[in-house]
């Protein structure tokens, strides 16, 4: 893993007017590796449970937002709509979640059992367990930067995505 410049490697008169250099390796790699190496620490907390991290944030959006559609809940998680039902369905076979009837007899609506109440209750005590280990790894000054970063590059990334579709669609 490359470590950053020290202050004084990038003063040098060589490097005097030279531009800044310019990102180096794979973004995704970068991104993956961080996600993993996180997600490793609030799995360890939540796995005796008989969870996953990320369903424990799936089962906390639900328990949070109410009955919901699963059209809504995908949007609200940023999934799309065969990796929701393929994340629902361990929750559901385990009683936690449920598929009930919607407002109009073609909807569903994705609604909380108790007990998936009364886990998500227990799992949050270990997540804030988790997310209080990785602000002391890490630093809260860095942890609101590293939140503040990533909601940046996410509606920066969201706003070109959206632009290359309305380009798309213009062309067809």
């Amino acid at each position: 893993m490359r470590t950053p410049a020290s202050p004084s490697q990038g003063s040098s008169p060589a490097s005097a007017g030279a531009a800044p250099p310019g990102p180096r390796g794979c973004t995704n790699l970068q991104l993956r590796r961080l996600s993993r190496t996180v997600s490793r620490w609030y799995d360890d907390d939540v796995r005796s449970l008989g969870l996953k991290g990320s369903q424990y944030a799936l089962l906390s959006h639900v328990v949070k937002l109410g009955p919901l559609q699963p059209g809504a809940l995908a949007r609200a998680l940023g999934l799309d709509a065969s990796t929701l039902t393929r994340n629902l369905r361990p929750l559901i076979a385990a009683g936690w979640l449920a598929l009930n009837a919607g407002p109009d007899a073609r909807s569903r609506l994705v609604v909380a059992t108790p007990a998936g109440a009364a886990l998500r209750e227990q799992a949050q005590r270990r997540w804030r367990r988790s997310q209080e280990r990785v602000n002391q790894a890490l630093g809260p000054a860095r942890v609101v930067a590293l939140h503040a970063l990533l909601d940046e590059c996410a509606a920066l990334l969201l706003a070109a995505e959206t632009a290359a579709d309305c380009e798309l669609q213009a062309t067809t």
